[in-house]
C-alpha cells in the first residue's frame, strides 16, 4: 500500500472492512482518532497510527473507553474532526459520554464493530445486537444517526457519510459495523480527493461579541468555533441557553431537548438511506441491515423460486428508520421479516410502524455466526401464509 507524499491513497485494494474503515475517516477528514484496542475493531485503530501522522492528524491510544471517549469531544472543540472505535463492552462504557455529545451537538463518529453479547460475550465472532443501544443507551430524550455497512467497500463510502451527516446536523453519529464486515477482505476502489464530497465545519461568521455558541440557526442547528479563536465558549452538560450557560428550568429543558430531537426527526427524509431490490410486486418484504442482507438476498431468490413474491428493504441508515416505506409497504398490504442478529431490536420499531395491517415475523438470531439462508426462508413462508 502506497500513498502520495501528502498521504493520500487512492485507487483499487484489497482490505478488510475495519482498514476500510479507517481510510474512509481519513478521506473524510478526520485528523483526531482516541482508542482502545478492543476485538474486533483494533485493526481500525492499529491502521490509524500507521496512517495518520502522514496526513498531519493525531492518534493517542487511551486508558480506556472512557477516555477514549472524552478525548475526541475536546478535539472536535479544538477544530478538528474526530473519531473513537470499539467494540460491544467498550461501547457501553461511552453511553455517558455519548450522552453528553448528544447534549452538547457535537459532530463526531463512534464506530462499533460489533460482536456477540451481551457482556464479554463472543469476542471474535459477530452480532448485531448493539443496535438499540446506539440509539437510545444514554439516558434522557436525544437522537443520533446510525450507520451499517455490509462491505470493506461500503466501510470506506459510508464513513464519508457518517462524519458529513455528523457535520451537517451537529450530531454524534454511531458507525455500526459487525465482526464479519470488519474482517472480511474484499476490494476497495477509493476515488481521487477531488472526487469526494467532503461537508466541511460550520464555523461561525459572527464576530466574537455577537456569537453565541447554542443560538441556532433557522435549520435549527448551530455555528461552530474553535476554541482559542477569541471567542467566548462555555460547553457543559446541564440543560444551557444559548450562551451554553446552566438554566434550570422546564422552559429552557423543553426548548433545548425538542430542538435536538427534531433537528434529526424532522429532517428524516434527507437522512435516511436504503436499498430496496424487487419489492413492487412483493408481497413479503425482508428487512434487515449490516452482514445480515448478504444472508437475505439469497432467501429472498429462493422464495421467489418457491411462488412466493418475496423482496428486501436493506437499511444503510438503519437510525433514524425511514417510516414512510416501512409504513407504506402495511398499506399495501405486504407482510414484512424483520432479520437481525439480535432477538428483537429494529424489530419492534418495524412491528411498531405496521400497526397491525399485516404481519411482522421476526428472523432472530443471537449471533456468533450469521444467519442461514433457508431460516429467513421458513420465516418468509411464515410471513406469507399469514397474509
Amino acid at each position: 500500500m502506497k500513498a502520495d507524499p501528502k498521504g493520500v491513497l487512492t485507487g483499487s485494494h484489497y482490505f478488510d472492512g475495519d482498514v476500510a474503515c479507517c481510510e474512509g475517516a481519513l478521506a473524510a477528514g478526520c485528523r483526531f482518532v482516541a482508542g482502545y484496542p478492543i476485538t474486533p475493531s483494533t485493526e481500525v485503530v492499529e491502521h490509524f497510527a500507521k496512517r495518520i501522522p502522514l496526513v498531519g492528524g493525531v492518534f493517542i491510544q487511551m486508558e480506556d473507553e472512557l477516555a477514549s471517549s472524552i478525548a475526541i469531544q475536546g478535539a472536535v472543540w479544538a477544530g478538528k474532526k474526530s473519531m473513537t472505535v470499539t467494540s460491544g463492552p467498550g461501547f457501553s462504557l461511552m453511553m455517558e459520554h455519548i450522552g453528553l455529545a448528544a447534549m452538547t451537538e457535537l459532530p463526531c463518529v463512534f464506530v462499533n464493530v460489533q460482536r456477540g453479547g451481551p457482556s464479554t460475550g463472543l469476542p471474535t465472532l459477530p452480532g448485531q445486537g448493539d443496535m438499540m443501544q446506539a440509539r437510545w443507551g444514554s439516558h434522557g430524550d436525544y437522537e443520533i444517526i446510525a450507520i451499517s455497512p455490509d462491505s470493506p467497500q461500503e466501510c470506506f463510502d459510508f464513513m464519508i457519510d457518517a462524519f458529513n451527516l455528523s457535520e451537517t446536523y451537529r450530531v454524534p453519529v454511531m458507525f455500526m459495523m459487525d465482526e464479519c464486515v470488519g474482517h472480511m477482505m474484499e476490494r476497495v476502489i477509493i476515488p481521487s480527493p477531488d472526487e469526494i464530497e467532503v461537508v466541511p465545519r460550520r464555523f461561525t461568521k459572527k464576530s466574537p461579541e455577537e456569537y453565541l455558541p447554542f443560538e441556532p440557526g433557522p435549520d435549527m442547528i448551530c455555528d461552530m468555533v474553535k476554541a482559542g479563536d477569541g471567542y467566548k465558549i462555555h460547553v457543559t452538560g446541564l440543560t444551557h441557553d444559548y450562551r451554553g450557560y446552566p438554566v434550570m428550568s422546564a422552559d429552557c429543558q423543553e426548548e433545548l431537548v425538542h430542538r435536538l430531537i427534531n433537528k434529526i426527526r424532522l429532517n428524516q427524509d434527507a437522512i435516511c438511506k436504503y436499498e430496496e431490490i424487487m419489492v413492487d410486486d412483493a408481497e413479503v418484504v425482508v428487512i434487515c441491515y449490516g452482514i445480515t442482507s448478504r444472508i437475505a438476498i439469497e432467501a429472498v431468490h429462493k422464495a421467489r423460486e418457491k411462488g412466493i413474491k418475496a423482496g428486501m428493504l436493506r437499511l444503510i441508515v438503519v437510525w433514524p428508520l425511514p417510516e414512510k416505506i416501512i409504513k407504506g409497504y402495511a398499506d399495501k398490504g405486504k407482510a414484512m421479516v424483520m432479520a437481525e442478529m439480535n432477538y428483537g431490536q429494529v424489530f419492534w420499531d418495524v412491528e411498531r410502524l405496521a400497526y397491525g395491517k399485516v404481519p411482522v415475523v421476526l428472523a432472530g438470531h443471537s449471533g456468533g455466526t450469521v444467519h442461514q439462508p433457508d431460516f429467513i426462508l421458513e420465516k418468509i413462508t411464515e410471513a406469507h401464509k399469514c397474509l
